[in-house]
């Protein structure tokens, strides 16, 4: 994995650059201390590491653009960061970069129940929008295992899904609108409290752009009535591939559950251990299902589901009696990262997505992988949409387990692409799978990505780096085509 090539001479101004941005953010808002800056110096994805030359916490929207207008008029590069729980290393310093830190954006804004949307700045956590409207009988569906700590932002930049994306979508289908500072530091706003936009869909364009068209200030989101009622079902296989075969059973018979998650046997024991679930430890395979809705419907799903697993070798079936019971069976998925932690020093977390109907096959090529590799892997899965979380056990202490890792980790991620899936499902592009763009995407395809980041970013200022493996500069590529004309795109709604 290789970064640009540092700016000397950016570097060689860093003392003069920390004194203007300290005038923009005074007080204790730019850290340029060597020491200090390693508390910023990866994400969630532990295994690159590099201090940023500069961080910068900003408090206000106006502070936000006067930070970035003076980075676009001096050609600083600026990476923005959440709450850095990024698994992808998306948030990656860069040694001649600025790290705009918004984890001062923390509060909820506005609640408005008769549109059914929270607004909420960028640094609120996940779980905090729920928490904020759980009194009034709402929440926010989109639920990722980090929720605690997960920001609303960087949830849009990645497009992060949940244990409930099945049935309620990932952060795109519950975004209602954004406001977005661009690197010349303007401040749009796109989308709103209304359901859909006219024009360009600029709003799906934001969603999982990974911080390289704009920084995120503000974010709108709906917020849905709980379900009256809801059970979630536990259910152990004697194998990976019956508990595969038992989630395209129930899709396949018109089920859509609220969730649908998949453990394996390493994953379901950690799980365990960390939680005391009541989990099978026997069980090869662990299937999560939570029905959701009416009473009397999710009763009888709740039937049908256990008929279906019977059909196929279901070992053993539990279903939730109480509320908390129901929570208690999630807890053990949810905490499955910091659980698998308890029992390998290091760990590498994949994120694919395949078709469902491959997922035993896929489970059984892991398996040979994993031999092949002489690394040990605990899966944890989004069953219902085919999106896979694997777990690559290592030790960075073992000269070479690393770099074993992120072959094995490699492997499972051409894999995914060969079976028909994606590279990433929520996790994002980052520089864990940057080079793997060209299994994918031709060139032209990521020259037309690159196109439109330059109608957002012509300088590419913004987080560079990430996602494309060669960065063509904008004079050459042209502006992006769209029906066959050229445009940068006009009519943002502007302050």
């Amino acid at each position: 994995m290789k970064m640009p090539e540092p700016d000397a001479e950016v570097i060689a101004r860093r003392a003069d650059i920390a004194r203007a941005l300290g005038k923009i953010v005074p007080g204790e808002g730019v850290i340029d201390d060597r020491a200090a800056l390693r508390a910023y110096e990866s994400d969630g994805l532990t295994a690159y590491r590099q201090p940023p030359m500069i961080a910068v916490l900003p408090e206000t929207v106006a502070q936000v653009s006067a930070v970035l207008r003076y980075c676009h008029g001096e050609g600083i590069k600026v990476v923005p960061r959440g709450a850095g729980t990024s698994l992808s290393g998306g948030a990656l310093p860069l040694a001649d970069g600025i790290l705009l830190g918004l984890g001062k954006f923390n509060r909820v804004l506005d609640i408005d129940y008769a549109n059914r949307c929270a607004v909420v700045q960028p640094g609120v956590a996940n779980l905090a929008i729920s928490q904020a409207v759980e009194a009034a009988g709402f929440y926010y569906a989109p639920d990722p295992s980090s929720q605690i700590a997960c920001s609303i932002g960087g949830n849009v930049a990645e497009n992060a899904g949940g244990v409930h994306c099945l049935k309620y979508g990932l952060t795109t289908n519950n975004l209602l609108g954004v406001e977005l500072v661009l690197m010349d530091g303007e401040v749009v706003r796109i989308g709103g409290r209304h359901l859909d936009s006219a024009g360009y869909d600029l709003l799906g364009v934001i969603t999982g752009s990974e911080g390289l068209l704009g920084v995120i200030t503000e974010v709108t989101v709906r917020i849905l009535p709980r379900p009256p009622s809801a059970r979630a079902v536990l259910i152990g296989f004697p194998s990976a591939g019956s508990a595969g075969d038992c989630v395209a059973g129930v899709i396949g018979a018109g089920i859509v559950p609220g969730g649908m998650e998949m453990m394996d046997n390493p994953a379901i024991n950690a799980a365990e251990d960390f939680v005391a679930a009541g989990y099978p430890r026997d069980a090869a395979a662990l299937l999560i299902v939570e029905l959701d809705g009416p009473e009397v419907e999710v009763d009888h799903l709740v039937e049908r589901v256990a008929g279906i697993a019977r059909d196929f070798g279901a070992t053993s079936i539990r279903v939730s009696e109480n509320e908390d019971e129901r929570v208690n069976f999630w807890a053990g998925r949810k905490s499955a990262f910091p659980a698998v932690g308890r029992i390998s020093p290091d760990y590498y977390c994949m994120d694919g997505t395949i078709p469902r109907r491959r997922l035993p096959e896929v489970l059984g090529r892991m398996a040979e992988m994993s031999e092949k590799f002489g690394l040990r892997v605990a899966n944890v899965f989004h069953a219902g949409d085919g999106n896979l979380h694997p777990l690559i056990l290592y030790d960075a202490n073992n000269p070479g387990e690393l770099e074993r890792a992120e072959a094995f980790g490699e492997a499972i991620l051409r894999l995914c692409v060969e079976v028909g899936g994606v590279l990433t499902g929520e996790h994002g592009v980052g520089v864990e799978k940057r080079d793997l763009m060209g299994t994918m995407f031709s060139d032209e395809d990521l020259k037309q990505q690159q196109r439109l980041k330059c109608a957002f970013d012509p300088d590419q200022l913004l987080n560079p780096g990430k996602v494309f493996p060669v960065l063509h500069r904008c004079a050459e590529l042209g502006r992006v085509h769209v029906r066959g004309g050229q445009t940068r795109f006009p009519d943002i709604p502007r302050f």
